[in-house]
């Protein structure tokens, strides 16, 4: 199998599971992909149109290998957070972030040959504890640039884990990939024995 994407969490999650790949970045302008969409269309289905942009355009340069395409996707106070391209634009997501709901929506695709074999997205719910300037600038300190490449400007499985006083929903859905899915449809597709 193709892992269609560069995230570390990602990759660590197939590890962690014996799922064997290879790892391969799909070249996509994803603002333009999301630009393409219509007005109002749901999180979920963003994430789903981005991992199956993903999917598709490896799977067509690797004939009969199947193909995982991946995204993730932040929503909170009706605004759609991408990964930040700055340190300070970082500090600006988690100021907003402060003290709301963050929605973390994620998806994946599994493709053949250019088709879409199947496609799941789940939601996660992540309540932001309040953060004061000094509490996210020492944050930033540890963890940017590594949260760089993070959509939420987290990491669970590091000091991301202080930015919440609770969280609704699964675990490899905040990881950034619902893997349980994505391990029953191998299992469905004879990749992956029960």
């Amino acid at each position: 199998m193709i892992l269609a994407s560069k995230s570390a969490s990602r990759r660590a999650m197939l590890e962690a599971a014996g799922i064997p790949f290879t790892a391969q970045a799909a070249a996509l302008d994803e603002r333009a992909i999301e630009a393409s969409l219509e007005v109002g269309t749901l999180p979920r289905d963003v994430a789903l149109a981005l991992a199956r942009a993903k999917a598709l355009a490896i799977s067509v340069e690797a004939p009969d290998e199947l193909v995982l395409g991946s995204d993730s996707l932040v929503e909170c106070g009706g605004r759609r957070f991408d990964k930040p391209e700055s340190r300070e634009a970082a500090a600006e997501h988690l100021r907003f972030f402060s003290g709301r709901v963050m929605s973390l929506h994620s998806a994946a695709v599994l493709a053949r040959n250019g088709e879409v074999l199947r496609e799941d997205a789940s939601h996660a719910a992540l309540h932001v504890i309040e953060m004061s300037d000094d509490f996210i600038d020492d944050y930033l300190n540890h963890e940017w640039p590594a949260v760089a490449g993070c959509v939420g400007v987290f990491r669970i499985e590091a000091r991301g884990v202080q930015l919440f006083r609770a969280i609704e929903g699964d675990h490899f859905t905040v990881l950034g990939m619902p893997l349980l899915s994505v391990l029953a449809s191998l299992r469905e597709l004879g990749e992956l024995q029960p």
